[in-house]
């Protein structure tokens, strides 16, 4: 845990436990909201291919999970922490010019 919390600049275990709750958090709600966007945008499994119906389904996570996390981090009280991580994400998948 120690070296977990010099990595990412924090001080005490309880931001540890509530990072991992946000993300926790963040991951299975953007998986369950991203069934309904998908069927409003007309691809289905029923009418889709799994090829492509699946792939659609997590490009479509990526974005969801990303606005989810400042929002979780921002109601949990960890909006600094998720913001940065969040930029360093960003700037990783080459997105550094939207972030300036």
């Amino acid at each position: 845990m120690k070296k977990l919390k010099e990595r990412w600049g924090i001080s005490s275990n309880w931001q540890v436990v509530v990072i991992f709750i946000v993300f926790g958090i963040t991951g299975s709600t953007s998986a369950k909201i991203a069934g309904p966007i998908v069927e409003f945008l007309g691809v289905t499994q029923e009418n889709t291919s799994g090829w492509i119906y699946w792939p659609v389904r997590i490009l479509l996570i990526f974005p969801v999970y990303q606005v989810l996390l400042i929002i979780f981090g921002w109601i949990f009280g960890q909006f600094q922490f998720f913001w940065a991580f969040e930029k360093k994400m960003l700037r990783r998948l080459g997105f550094a010019k939207f972030l300036d």
